[in-house]
């Protein structure tokens, strides 16, 4: 085994988990600042270290990566074509942040996979990206529109009564505990899908066996990853969260981020399914806005940011097969 095409597809793997980090930091935080609940350095801070816990919360997404995708590939021209698929999702990322376009990093991760490996010759598993990627992607913005929608009534009705301007005042300190579940369940989420492109890397390279535990190092390096690249900040994309799609208020805030921590947590623990955080809060968010008015909802700045996740996997699958050609001429 080329022990020089691991150490780069490895070094690459915690490249995109830092390009994660900063691109999906906006999804914990960009309520929580919109509303003034937090201040952007001290949500970014917080978001960081939330990420960095979750990160050791489970395994059960990582195996689902590693196992559940494509076949595992074999020899070098394998560890090229997960060097290959990162590309592609790394490029993607960089592109949506860019234009402040929130669309998922998991699925640009998964798109890659899938064009590296039809580039490579590497068989997919059509069941698994369906059961695992296809039907959560589609099902995890409807719970999280309808739950997002549901919360929001239930708190309008519990705090009817309320002084509005003392029960914001409350809220966005509530946001603080929201926006911290927000960021565990991102780091129990994303971190994890770098473990498992990285465990099936040390498959390759016969360093571990399938199915062994995740060493504690590959936690730890893609839990600081993720931190790191969280407290870079996104700040492109945290504008289009907390400010196009709607104003948000601090109850609407906090309603969003209960809502999305919930859904993440429920998909890791109950399904070990890998879900689009960008998507559910996202959604939430759009549910949230939509018990104020429908119109109060920017429709065309969410139609813009659907379009973004139908176009994610099959423009990251685009650049990771060219990215494979390229090496397969370089390389192989």
């Amino acid at each position: 085994m080329d022990t020089f095409a691991l150490i780069v597809t490895i070094g690459v793997a915690l490249g995109f988990t830092y390009t994660n980090g900063f691109h999906d930091s906006a999804n914990a935080i960009a309520t929580s600042v919109s509303t003034r609940a937090l201040t952007p350095r001290a949500a970014l801070a917080m978001a960081a270290v939330m990420n960095l816990a979750g990160a050791f919360l489970g395994s059960g997404i990582a195996k689902t990566v590693s196992e559940g995708l494509i076949e595992t590939p074999h020899g070098t021209k394998g560890m090229w074509i997960l060097f290959a698929g990162l590309v592609g999702a790394i490029v993607w990322n960089l592109i949506t942040w860019y234009y402040g376009l929130p669309s998922s990093s998991s699925h640009a991760l998964f798109g890659g996979l899938v064009g590296a490996a039809l580039a490579g010759g590497i068989g997919v598993i059509w069941s698994g990206v369906v059961e695992k990627i296809v039907i959560p992607m589609f099902l995890s913005p409807l719970v999280g529109l309808l739950v997002g929608y549901l919360v929001m009534c239930a708190i309008m009705w519990m705090f009817r009564k309320s002084n509005p301007h003392k029960a914001k005042r409350g809220f966005r300190i509530a946001q603080t505990v929201s926006a911290a579940g927000m960021a565990l369940g991102h780091g129990l989420q994303d971190a994890q899908k770098t473990m498992g492109i990285v465990v099936m890397a040390l498959v390759i390279a016969d360093v571990e066996d399938a199915g062994d535990p995740i060493p504690i190092w590959v936690k730890i390096a893609c839990a600081v990853m993720l931190s790191l690249g969280t407290y870079a900040g996104g700040w492109r994309i945290m504008r289009t969260l907390g400010r196009k799609i709607i104003e948000l208020d601090p109850p609407q805030g906090f309603a969003a981020e209960t809502t999305g921590a919930g859904v993440m947590f429920s998909a890791a623990f109950m399904f070990h399914a890998p879900i689009s955080t960008t998507h559910v809060i996202t959604s939430a968010i759009m549910g949230v806005g939509a018990t104020k008015r429908v119109n109060a909802v920017r429709w065309g700045v969410a139609k813009n940011i659907i379009l973004g996740w139908f176009i994610t996997m099959p423009a990251a699958a685009l650049v990771a097969a060219v990215s494979f050609w390229i090496v397969n001429l370089a390389f192989l």
